[in-house]
This record gives C-alpha cells, structure tokens and sequence, in this order.
C-alpha cells in the first residue's frame, strides 16, 4: 500500500511506538514492543484528525486502537453484533467490519 509523504521530509509517514505517557501523567508504562508502521494517506489523515480532537499523542491513539481492535475483534469472533446507536434520535445501525 502506499504511504503518505511528510510535509517536512517527504518521507513515507510512520507512527514509532515507545513508552511516552500522557501529558500530566508521572508514572512511565514500560515498553513491551517497540514498532513502526508506514500509514496510508487516510489512516495519516485520520490520526491528525484524533491528536486535533482529543489531544493524545499518537503513541496513545496507537494504544488505544489496538486495545479496542482486540476488544472488537474478540466480541465479534464470539458472536456478538455492534450496534450503533444515535443518542438524540435513538437511530441505531449495524456495523460490520470486512
């Protein structure tokens, strides 16, 4: 797949996964695994887009992706659905992952 170019560098974008902590957190988890992955354009787009909204860094984004991936990937495979549901309009819809 390609990969997004740095504005800076123009060099393949990639996320590089260490032990920083959250802002105003004293206490360092310790790194297990250490990795870098080239990000496509949208999955590029798409982490600019969590760091402006929430404020993490893109080592907790990362984190917290994968957490909820196996969290999801986990209730899916054990037969449970994902149902979405709209707060104000009590919409709900089905998500299925491909």
């Amino acid at each position: 797949m390609p990969s997004a170019a740095s504005p800076r560098t123009g060099a393949p974008e990639e996320v590089i996964i260490t032990a920083a902590g959250a802002a105003g957190h004293h206490a360092r988890p310790q790194v297990s695994e250490r990795i870098t992955v080239p990000l496509i354009r949208g999955s590029t787009r798409d982490l600019r887009r969590l760091q402006e909204r929430t404020n993490l860094s893109r080592t907790d984004i990362v984190n917290r992706a994968i957490t909820a991936y196996e969290f999801l990937d986990d209730k899916l495979k054990s037969g449970h659905d994902l149902i979405v549901r709209n707060r104000r309009t009590g919409e709900t819809q089905l998500v299925r992952f491909l």
